[in-house]
């Protein structure tokens, strides 16, 4: 009799130990060791175009992309121009480049362990003087060629004087820690396997999960926030109102819609999202991009042996059936 009595408990921490397991597991799913460490050579570009040591012939043999039809005489003016120097000072001077170069390496080399046909490109900063296009697009990725560019005068912190006249929702993530997961989040977008075909709310707010997931793989230390581009207080509003968003969007029968208006409300840069409710000013922006990333972590708590290049072969609708998304 006495061992019947403890059938129970024993049952109860046989139970527990298989929840806590799989919390470990979705928590360590991504944290593997990785073995070979990718080389990462990082260019300062505006560092050479403004050394004097440094003659406009070898710039130009150096760096060819940064030809164009720009007459030397042009780019000397500009070498010596006191206010982009200025600029460009300021802005190196929060980049970290040791620490960048490791941060990326670390990165690159998980990019490398998922995905072993991808090549670490060479990296070349520089800084635009404040163009308003490449300080909100301050990353472009050619990666036929090999070369990862980025602008750094778009990371000295959204406090910097620098950026008045920027709207205030651009200026959030323009701080230096900011800097390592944009960049992760222009390579991840490399891997995505899109269909015209699909362009569904559920389709548009998986590929979002897509990246997301990606960037788990490759910053799996990385707070979550800062992979979303918000601030602490938008993720907490996001993760505190998960359950009240998704409602939201099966009530109104937006899952399955095909409505284009849905992704310039859910899923497009802004201040915030669009509910067209008393909560909108408070509300955090692309809740559809966080609401597909929690569909595909999910799933994943579902399916972790799932290969991510399977995964991404896998189309949105098979994602949400077999994830069994209930937020709560």
């Amino acid at each position: 009799m006495k061992k019947s009595r403890n059938i129970p408990w024993i049952l109860f921490l046989s139970l527990c130990l298989v929840v806590f397991s799989c919390n470990k597991n979705q928590e360590e799913l991504w944290k593997i060791e990785v073995k070979n460490t990718e080389k990462v050579e990082i260019f300062d570009i505006s560092g050479e175009f403004f050394d004097p040591k440094v003659s406009l012939k070898e710039f130009k043999e150096k760096y060819p992309m940064f030809q164009g039809s720009i007459p030397d005489a042009e780019y000397e003016i500009r070498r010596k121009d006191t206010a982009e120097i200025r600029l460009y000072q300021e802005a190196v001077k929060g980049i970290d480049k040791t620490k960048l170069k490791n941060e990326l390496s670390e990165m690159f080399s998980r990019v490398k362990h998922y995905f072993p046909a991808f090549k670490t490109p060479k990296v070349y900063l520089y800084s635009s003087f404040l163009d308003r296009e490449s300080v909100i697009d301050p990353i472009f990725f050619r990666t036929d060629e090999g070369m990862l560019f980025v602008d750094i005068s778009a990371f000295m912190g959204e406090k910097s004087k620098n950026y008045q006249g920027l709207d205030e929702y651009h200026k959030k993530i323009m701080n230096p820690e900011n800097l390592v997961p944009r960049i992760t989040e222009i390579v991840a977008e490399t891997f995505l396997i899109s269909n015209p075909q699909e362009n569904k709310f559920i389709d548009q707010i998986i590929l979002e999960g897509k990246i997301k997931t990606l960037q788990d793989a490759f910053l799996p230390n990385t707070p979550d926030y800062l992979k979303m581009n918000y601030s602490e207080t938008q993720q907490g509003w996001a993760e505190a109102n998960e359950a009240n968003i998704w409602n939201y969007f099966v009530e109104n029968n937006m899952v399955f819609s095909d409505d284009p208006k849905l992704y310039e409300r859910f899923l497009s840069v802004a201040p915030f999202s669009k509910f067209y409710t008393e909560i909108d000013q408070k509300s955090s922006p692309r809740v559809g991009s966080f609401i597909g990333w929690r569909i595909c972590k999910a799933f994943y708590s579902q399916k972790p042996e799932t290969k991510l290049s399977d995964f991404l072969r896998m189309n949105a609708t098979e994602i949400f059936n077999q994830s069994n998304y209930k937020p709560e």
